[in-house]
């Protein structure tokens, strides 16, 4: 049983299908918004705010603050936050509060921290060691060139390259059609190795694996269905882990790879934030520490004051 009153419950119900239905976030999203308002909630009746039309600044600022005493770490505290505010500005939006109690709650900085990335070197011998292991055209290893190559060529989400169909691909103008968060759709492109290996994985891969039900899904699993996301994560994790001294990464590495290789070889902020499909410049901007030393080294050689 839920430690909140029954308005609590139903308001946080309310929000629940605000979200799913008009704001259509996945599933894995809505889980985390609500799991952070109930502990809102929790806190607040605590407080004897029974009601979340009741609640005020002092009603959040006291629930970061015990957050804080409790040892949250600074990005649970930030999110947390955040989670707070878009849902107190909902309930005035919709008239279940008459003031927005968050519209003044500033948000704990978090700190951005990002999972390593292989270098160019790494990546070819990532590469390198797939391609020694495929025998006599094996269709997982097949398979796994195409899922790396294609996630290092892209940098798309794992869960974006799982709901890829086989028609999502254009292979004239070698770009892949994914739906990113959000449900917003958008074209990334891919170079030749990408191609030779999706290719490869298309005629003489997948066949091998497909059965009766695999439908339209690009990549498939050992039994012929779409391929889960943590077939991908396991496959990312030991394929890397036959480059010695590489970092353990999983996909959301070579997503981090994928930008970094980019930013090091001179493309632009905005083309990376489109490339990888972010709403906000901001999130790109992470990255782009990834160049500072190419930065630095432009500048020892062309700056008179170096």
């Amino acid at each position: 049983m839920s430690d909140f009153s029954e308005a609590w419950a139903r308001t946080l119900a309310d929000y629940e299908r605000h979200l799913v239905q008009e704001r259509d976030l996945s599933d894995h999203t809505v889980r985390a918004y609500l799991t952070d308002l109930a502990s809102l909630a929790e806190h607040a009746t605590l407080m004897r705010v029974d009601d979340p039309s009741g609640m005020t600044i002092r009603t959040l600022r006291s629930w970061l603050a015990n957050l804080q005493t409790r040892g949250k770490a600074r990005t649970t505290m930030a999110r947390r936050s955040t989670a707070a505010r878009v849902f107190t500005a909902w309930m005035e939006r919709t008239g279940r509060a008459a003031t927005d109690a968050g519209a003044l709650l500033a948000a704990p900085k978090a700190h951005r921290s990002l999972p390593p990335a292989l270098s160019q070197a790494d990546m070819r011998g990532v590469v390198d060691a797939i391609v020694e292991s495929i025998d006599d055209d094996s269709p997982v290893g097949l398979r796994d060139l195409a899922v790396i190559e294609l996630l290092w060529a892209t940098g798309i989400r794992v869960g974006e390259l799982v709901g890829a169909d086989v028609d999502d691909l254009d292979t004239s103008r070698r770009v892949l059609r994914v739906m990113g968060k959000g449900s917003k759709e958008r074209m990334v492109p891919y170079g030749v190795p990408a191609q030779d290996a999706v290719a490869a994985w298309l005629e003489r891969g997948r066949p091998a694996l497909a059965v009766p039900g695999s439908g339209p899904a690009l990549f498939l699993g050992a039994r012929g269905g779409r391929v889960d996301a943590r077939v991908v994560r396991r496959i990312v994790h030991d394929r890397v882990a036959a480059v010695p001294d590489a970092p353990d990464v999983g996909p959301h590495g070579l997503r981090h790879t994928a930008a970094t290789h980019l930013l090091e070889g001179g493309a632009d902020l905005r083309s990376v934030q489109e490339l990888l499909g972010h709403a906000s410049l901001g999130t790109t901007q992470i990255y782009t520490h990834v160049s500072a030393d190419r930065l630095r080294a432009a500048f020892a050689q062309a700056h008179p004051r170096a």
